[in-house]
């Protein structure tokens, strides 16, 4: 039997394009992963066991607790569909229907349960702070009147120039309407106006004989139907 090669004069096989892992790297993540769930487990019972709540233990890396600055839009889900899997619908495990907590895996049904889990020790522990705050100086208190006093002065200026711009954008949409309508009413008087002209136009080169459509409607109507005029006391 002849040798297979690859176009490139080297040796091949039928399994050299698959990736090549190294098992005692993945043999060594997954003992060290059964080795921390192991030691949560344990942490887990002894705290229920004291009658305490388990919580993430800290590894010197988080911060003190700080007030949260991102806010939450509630108003922006209602009458809205999201599509979530199938299985998403028990318990609060997993992504679902309603709030979604990345940091903790977790959905609330509604945004008291959500408010309340942002500000619990476990949603702490999960975004890296310890769950104690730092006492504020007077410095620091200025300070962050001054911020706020601030960002209150900008959202007050991006209010009036939104709704400065959708006064102008509403503006000249009504003077599009209008124009549109000046536009329509002189096409309408305009056909009117040519129709009547070449009614007067028929009537003067063919004299009073001549048909006009639609100008002896009526008296066609009563021939029809067998009335040939109404009788009157009227002497004329």
């Amino acid at each position: 039997m002849s040798n297979k090669g690859s176009a490139y004069g080297q040796a091949a096989g039928d399994t050299d394009f698959r990736k090549k892992y190294d098992l005692d790297e993945y043999a060594a993540k997954a003992a060290a992963r059964e080795a921390a769930e192991k030691e949560e487990r344990k942490a887990r019972w002894e705290a229920k066991m004291a009658g305490k709540k388990y919580y993430k233990p800290m590894d010197g890396t988080e911060t003190l607790t700080t007030a949260r600055n991102a806010t939450q839009d509630f108003s922006k889900m209602v009458g809205t569909t999201s599509l979530v899997p199938a299985g998403a619908g028990v318990g609060k495990r997993g992504r679902g229907a309603g709030f979604y907590c990345e940091a903790c895996d977790l959905t609330f049904k509604d945004n008291l349960q959500w408010l309340e889990h942002t500000n619990s020790m476990q949603h702490q522990r999960n975004v890296g702070a310890t769950g104690q705050v730092k006492k504020a100086t007077a410095e620091e208190v200025h300070a962050r009147i001054e911020a706020l006093w601030q960002r209150q002065q900008e959202l007050k200026r991006e209010q009036v120039i939104t709704l400065q711009e959708r006064l102008e954008v509403r503006k000249e949409e009504e003077e599009k309407e209008r124009e549109e309508k000046r536009r329509k009413r002189k096409e309408a008087e305009e056909k009117k106006r040519l129709e009547k002209e070449a009614a007067l136009k028929a009537k003067t080169d063919y004299g009073e004989d001549v048909r006009i459509e639609g100008e002896h409607d009526e008296d066609d109507m009563m021939a029809a139907m067998g009335f040939t005029g109404f009788g009157t006391t009227t002497k004329k």
